[in-house]
């Protein structure tokens, strides 16, 4: 035992003198690299990226259509810069589909407030059209923890609620990588998304079980590339300064 000890021992001494030796042969600019040069991105306050998809800027719905009928112009309506859902209207969604991306988007709950539970300050965004970041005015608001604000709805509840005040603005910054098919349309890789809300991680490289589903379980959906969706849930949920950059 003791010679077989000594001889591990005298093995482990000249490895690490071997790589000692190795590593002193090596110069600064041996891992140093220069290229591909890095694309510059310019970002300035309350602006979206110089390489961001504007979505909505205070102005128009040039980028969105009625999800009810895509021919068809969004239905919800603009003042002062802010878009408010048109109760009873119909969802609207993005005319260009996304797959991996960061999303900025800001919205806010009606200042004055009316309900209780799921019936307070509604909504809901919809990544790729199938998987639900829940909307909802989570202020002295009881409700199922899954379907509060920053919740995959009906999946997954987030880390800490992000509360303030009705009528105040919320942000969500999430971080989205799509779910994967085969050429046989075989799930080989569940959607990931991270979300901070209100600058705070709600929701960490967690795992989409599938389509949010308000009665039963997530259904694998087999798909490409989809809308964002904003949800008409029947309450004046309002929304701003919205921007998009794929991954």
């Amino acid at each position: 035992m003791n010679r077989i000890y000594k001889t591990s021992g005298i093995l482990c001494l000249s490895l690490i003198s071997t790589l000692t030796y190795a590593q002193t042969k090596f110069q600064p600019q041996d891992t140093e690299f220069y290229t591909p040069i890095i694309r510059t991105v310019t970002t300035s306050k309350n602006q979206a990226p110089s390489d961001a998809i504007v979505l909505f800027d205070g102005t128009n719905l040039n980028q969105w259509v009625s999800a009810k009928d895509i021919q068809s112009k969004a239905p919800w309506n603009i003042e002062n810069g802010i878009l408010t859902c048109t109760p009873q209207s119909g969802d609207i969604q993005t005319k260009e589909n996304f797959e991996d991306f960061q999303l900025h988007i800001e919205w806010k709950s009606p200042e004055v407030i009316k309900g209780e539970g799921q019936g307070r300050g509604n909504s809901g965004i919809f990544l790729q059209g199938h998987y639900e970041i829940q909307v909802l005015d989570n202020n002295n608001n009881p409700t199922y923890v899954n379907g509060q604000a920053g919740s995959i709805y009906k999946q997954q509840p987030p880390l800490v609620s992000a509360v303030k005040s009705a009528g105040q603005w919320h942000t969500y910054d999430i971080l989205y990588t799509a779910p994967r098919f085969n050429a046989d349309g075989i799930l080989i890789k569940k959607g990931i998304v991270t979300i901070l809300h209100n600058g705070v991680v709600v929701q960490y490289n967690t795992q989409i079980e599938g389509t949010t589903e308000y009665i039963g379980l997530p259904k694998t959906l087999v798909h490409g590339p989809g809308p964002i969706v904003l949800q008409d849930h029947g309450d004046k949920v309002s929304f701003r300064n919205i921007w998009i950059r794929r991954l």
